[in-house]
């Protein structure tokens, strides 16, 4: 554990993890998850996110639900994305999540370096979806519900290959926006999707 954590622990403070996935894909919400987890119910696996296998991160998952004390799953919608950007977006879904956590919470350890706007006390913490079982759990969460709900998108929108690349921009991903052009959940904001749009429009 890191000083941050033991200090927690040692003061008998309520603390969660927080994490968020889809930063980068050029389509759907970026989500963020908050997990307080039991001190006396370790989850054998528990890892980063993108350290585990999707087989393993699933399996994970609802270990997750079943033992954490709390957890909340949150989001910013492709639309505040474009509207404010991912990283006021990310931070928006975070700040969301935690709201969304049923019991008292006195504190947070937050993935990354930058923390979003909260009531309780916070710390960032570089690779914390490493250091910390919390955010790893949290990273967790976000990940795997994102990524299933792209395997739903897949059905709506086809021919784009969310089910397989999740909305990442990959060169299937890029060929399927030329061809079919964007559909109602890429977000307009980012480069390749623009570029498009913008390239459409002088036409």
């Amino acid at each position: 554990m890191i000083d941050i954590e033991l200090s927690l622990i040692e003061q008998g403070l309520v603390y969660c993890g927080i994490d968020e996935a889809g930063a980068g894909p050029l389509c759907g919400d970026v989500l963020a998850a908050a997990v307080v987890l039991h001190p006396d119910r370790p989850i054998p696996g528990l890892d980063d996110s993108k350290k585990l296998t999707e087989k393993r991160r699933q399996i994970v998952y609802e270990q997750i639900l079943e033992s954490a004390v709390d957890y909340a799953i949150a989001r910013a919608t492709v639309a505040e994305i474009d509207d404010i950007n991912i990283l006021n977006a990310r931070m928006l879904a975070m700040t969301r999540a935690v709201a969304g956590l049923s019991g008292d919470v006195e504190y947070a350890l937050v993935d990354g370096n930058r923390l979003p706007p909260l009531d309780i006390a916070a710390t960032a913490v570089i690779k914390g979806d490493s250091l910390v079982q919390a955010i790893a759990a949290a990273s967790v969460l976000a990940k795997v519900t994102r990524d299933r709900e792209m395997l739903a998108l897949d059905k709506v929108y086809p021919g784009y290959g969310f089910a397989q690349h999740k909305g990442y921009g990959t060169k299937v991903h890029l060929q399927a926006l030329h061809t079919l052009g964007p559909c109602a959940i890429h977000r307009r904001s980012y480069a390749p999707v623009r570029a498009l749009l913008e390239s459409d429009s002088t036409r």
